[in-house]
This record gives structure tokens, sequence and C-alpha cells, in this order.
């Protein structure tokens, strides 16, 4: 059976920085049947939950795996290294159970798509990814927004 690799936020793991899930009834539907594979980059990472939240600063994922942007929480701690880790190993995940596509928490520093804060806390959305929608796209791995969230 194919599989996909969706953010264990969308399907009721409470995994988030503010220790809750984002549960969308429409992750059903847009996995289409296939095994879902339930990941976590930010907790694969090494960061607790709950945790502070966190934003990209200086550009989005991209710009981080090329080393020209950062992951920093709302304390201005830099959690790059945990960001680009949890990435690494949701990559691993995927390509292990043979993930063609991802369904991802939208706007998140790590799982957005299209969409990502812009590093002033303030709400702003800017285009960009997140670092793991980033390397997974990087990678072959299509990345799109979970739908109804």
């Amino acid at each position: 059976m194919e599989a996909i690799l969706v953010s264990a936020c969308l399907r009721g793991v409470p995994c988030r920085f503010d220790g809750r899930h984002k549960v969308s009834s429409e992750i059903e539907e847009a996995a289409g049947g296939r095994e879902v594979v339930l990941f976590c980059p930010e907790v694969a990472g090494g960061l607790p939950t709950p945790r502070r939240p966190a934003e990209l600063v200086g550009g989005d994922g991209h710009d981080v795996l090329d080393g020209a942007a950062r992951v920093v929480d709302d304390t201005g701690l830099d959690v790059t290294a945990e960001f680009v880790d949890g990435a690494r190993r949701a990559l691993a995940a995927a390509r292990n159970a043979g993930c063609t596509e991802a369904l991802l928490m939208p706007r998140s520093p790590s799982c957005g798509r299209g969409a990502v804060y812009d590093g002033s806390f303030a709400g702003k959305l800017v285009p960009g990814d997140g670092v793991t929608a980033a390397l997974l796209e990087r990678n072959g791995i299509a990345v799109r927004p979970a739908p109804g969230v």
C-alpha cells in the first residue's frame, strides 16, 4: 500500500508547541486511503512538548538548510539545530515508508508550505516553506498543506 507522511498533530497527537493537537477532519479524505505515517519533526529533533513558539528569522526553511537563516523561539533561543535534525528524521521516515507525498501543518516553521510566520511573533505570514517541508521537497517528496486547518 502507498504511504503518505502526515504531521502527527493533524491526527490528534498533542505535540504542537502549546501541547495541543490540531485535528483536521479532512485529513482522512486527503490521505486517500493510503497508509498514514505520523511524524512530528520538532519532537523528533529533541524539542519538548509543550515548548516556546518558534519562527523562521532571515528567510524560510530553504534558507535555513542553506545556512542563511535561523529558527528562534520567542525568547531568542536558537533552535535551528533541532529543527534541521527533525527535518532529517522526517525525511528518513518518509523514505523508509516509501512516501512520495506529505500532508503537513500549515504555517509551521517545520511543516509550513507556501506561507510561514515572518519571525516577528506578530502573526504576520510571508511566502515560504518550513524546514521539514523544504527538505522533503528538495528530496522529491511532494508537500501539501493539510486542508481544514
